[in-house]
């Protein structure tokens, strides 16, 4: 739903694909654990504002002036601290059952390196479903009983009911400031991820989006979007960076393309069969695949740094990534100042930024 509304939006005009940032991960997680998934929805409506406020920011200042606090020297570090603070999630997941989280690396590697046409655009579904039944074959074998509890798909509906007369299936948002300032500030950090999206999509597509249809505009898909994923119980909505290698790949930059996969997206959603077999999936299988994604993620952070022809014997760029990596990984829980926490993702972003504009350019 978010992605047909970020196209309605900006005009048809931006072949991007909206999912979660990786960044709201965290926060989300402690939210729902301890207050709920209401309270976590009024976060992530928050967070929508906060991107429409951006949106207006941006219009109302012009996206180049925006664009000289981001540079790669802190785009790119930033990135890094993203993909290595969900590191030891992967560890986590994997570590529930080595061998079958290592075939599924394995096959993800393999894919990626050997794979030819389709099936090397989809290492990771394939590692998914390889996993999967080699996961489902310990459990009936006996050799990880429950790794797999079959029983959760056989209860689960064929058509999931869109409403339900209890509010069962569809909860409220609520709002409390802590939860707010826990989740709302990251829009921040996914700010800056959406400049970097919507620069590298630009590039291979041929267009400068900045400008047509505008960063305000993109900036105000993704909070709208953010606003209904709140009130519907999802989670916030950014343009998805993995969106961008499927275009590099594919050369596929039709809108009607990636709208009508977003309807496909929604039909599957209602299949309650479908998300039942999701749910079933083991964490050694998801860890498996985690251990990729977010090494991925921390490597573009790595390769958005080579790319920018960054002089590190230039101490004004070391001092700023080294700031960005010691806050951002330091406090990877987060940071309380006047009763409010803050994550140290945004703390890091936040030094980088003001690192960037302070330091004079010829130390």
């Amino acid at each position: 739903m978010g992605t047909l509304v970020f196209h309605w939006i900006t005009g048809n005009k931006v072949p991007v694909f909206l999912g979660s940032s990786f960044a709201f991960v965290t926060a989300t997680q402690m939210v729902v654990s301890t207050m709920g998934i209401p309270y976590a929805q009024g976060g992530i409506i928050f967070a929508g504002l906060v991107y429409v406020a951006l949106s207006l920011l941006v219009a109302a200042v012009g996206s180049e002036k925006v664009r000289q606090f981001f540079p790669p020297v802190v785009t790119g570090p930033v990135i890094v601290v993203i993909g290595v603070s969900l590191s030891p999630n992967g560890i986590s997941d994997a570590s529930t059952n080595w061998p079958i989280a290592i075939f599924v690396l394995a096959v993800v590697i393999g894919i990626s390196v050997f794979a030819k046409g389709f099936f090397k655009l989809v290492p990771i579904l394939i590692g998914l479903l390889s996993g999967y039944l080699v996961a489902l074959i310990a459990s009936l074998t006996g050799i990880c009983p429950g790794l797999i509890d079959l029983s959760v798909i056989a209860q689960a509906p064929i058509i999931n009911p869109l409403w339900k007369l209890d509010g069962s299936f569809f909860t409220l948002p609520k709002f409390d400031l802590t939860a707010i300032l826990a989740i709302a500030p990251i829009a921040f950090v996914t700010f800056m991820e959406h400049i970097g999206d919507i620069t590298t999509n630009g590039t291979v597509v041929g267009k400068d989006f900045f400008k047509d249809p505008g960063l305000h505009r993109t900036l105000l898909g993704d909070g709208i979007a953010t606003l209904l994923a709140g009130l519907a119980g999802g989670p916030a909505n950014t343009t998805y960076s993995e969106n961008t290698g499927v275009l590099a790949v594919t050369k596929v930059y039709d809108i009607g393309v990636i709208k009508l996969a977003a309807v496909f997206a929604i039909i599957l959603g209602t299949i309650g069969k479908f998300g039942a077999v999701i749910s079933t999936i083991p964490n050694c299988v998801k860890g498996g695949m985690e251990i990729m994604l977010f090494g991925m993620i921390a490597a573009v952070g790595m390769r958005t740094l080579a790319e920018a022809n960054l002089d590190f014997t230039h101490s004004r760029n070391l001092i700023i990534v080294a700031l960005i990596l010691v806050f951002g990984l330091g406090m990877s829980s987060g940071i309380s100042l006047f009763g409010i926490q803050f994550s140290g993702l945004f703390v890091a972003v936040l030094v980088g930024a003001l690192a960037n504009k302070i330091l004079p350019e010829n130390i």
